[in-house]
């Protein structure tokens, strides 16, 4: 990027993350919200975050927490949070028209070298920019929640966005250290969700067939499929478990197409299902908020782990 300012729109859970990133990488930060309070409060949990981060030794960048708070700045005007930013980074709401609204906005006051990106996980670009005069330089840039933790960002143009546009976000987040990934269209879902969503799917058939309990199914992913997927995905996999993919296929391809098959129609996920597999989940995690939090920590901090772990294992 040609400037190391970019702005943050939202200062909720998403925002902040991406605020503590983007700090990471040594660049200034806007952070807008409409409210004084909430960019009060979010400044508290993000020097927290990066006190705790930093004792426990996985704050990321080169910077102390210190140095990377004093980056991170809060406004509660628009136009004078985006000046200056030649990024800005949309946190608000999963709302269509809240976005617009946002975007809207933006776009009468940016100029023609900033880039609009949207963290949007499911709106498509075309119904989220439509419209907009600056919409060669919007995108979507969708992490995966938490960002600080989980590295991917899929990054996901409108049909009229410029190449340049998409080019330069993923070197802008390969610089702070996410893993991006283009999507060459956009497509409902983009991709992490489209994947997720059938596992999701294909476990609550199970669940409702009767084939296994909620817990053991979870047990099947993060000791199981979990274990390979953290560091390979599931071409690799194919790749690897025969002499390479064709030889996989020849292999195997008759038992998938047998397996796929007997794949039920689209879960509508509601009625006794839903009940079954709450009170499984409720009866590992009560449905507390402190208890919810804790949990959340332990999963952060685990991730933090398999982070390190897999930085290491890159680095040898």
């Amino acid at each position: 990027m040609e400037h190391s300012q970019v702005a943050i729109i939202g200062s909720g859970l998403i925002g902040r993350s991406w605020a503590m990133v983007f700090a990471a990488g040594g660049f200034k930060v806007k952070l807008y919200d409409i409210a004084q309070q909430q960019l009060t409060s979010a400044l508290e949990s993000i020097r927290k975050q990066m006190k705790e981060m930093e004792k426990s030794g996985c704050l990321k960048g080169s910077s102390n927490a210190e140095q990377q708070f004093a980056l991170i700045s809060v406004c509660t005007d628009l136009k004078a949070a985006v000046e200056g930013a030649t990024f800005i980074q949309e946190c608000t709401p999963e709302n269509l028209e809240l976005k617009k609204k946002i975007f809207g906005q933006l776009d009468l006051i940016v100029g023609d070298n900033v880039i609009l990106s949207s963290s949007t996980s499911c709106l498509l670009p075309s119904k989220l920019f439509a419209g907009l005069k600056h919409v060669k330089q919007c995108i979507v840039s969708h992490p995966v929640n938490p960002p600080y933790f989980v590295p991917l960002v899929e990054i996901v143009p409108h049909p009229e966005t410029d190449p340049s546009t998409t080019e330069r976000t993923y070197a802008l987040m390969k610089k702070i250290g996410q893993s991006p990934v283009k999507l060459n269209r956009e497509i409902e879902g983009f991709v992490l969700n489209r994947l997720q969503y059938a596992v999701i799917s294909e476990a609550w058939r199970l669940v409702g067939e009767g084939v296994m309990s909620p817990t053991d199914i979870d047990l099947v992913m993060s000791d199981g499929l979990g274990m390979r997927y953290a560091f390979i995905g599931p071409l690799e996999t194919m790749h690897l478990n025969a002499e390479g993919i064709a030889n996989y296929c020849e292999r195997y391809s008759e038992g998938m197409r047998l397996v796929l098959n007997t794949f039920g129609p689209v879960p509508e996920f509601s009625g006794e299902i839903v009940q079954k597999v709450n009170q499984a989940m409720s009866e590992k995690i009560p449905v507390v908020p402190k208890v919810l939090d804790a949990r959340r920590k332990w999963r952060d901090e685990c991730l933090t782990g398999l982070a390190k772990l897999k930085t290491q294992m890159k680095s040898n």
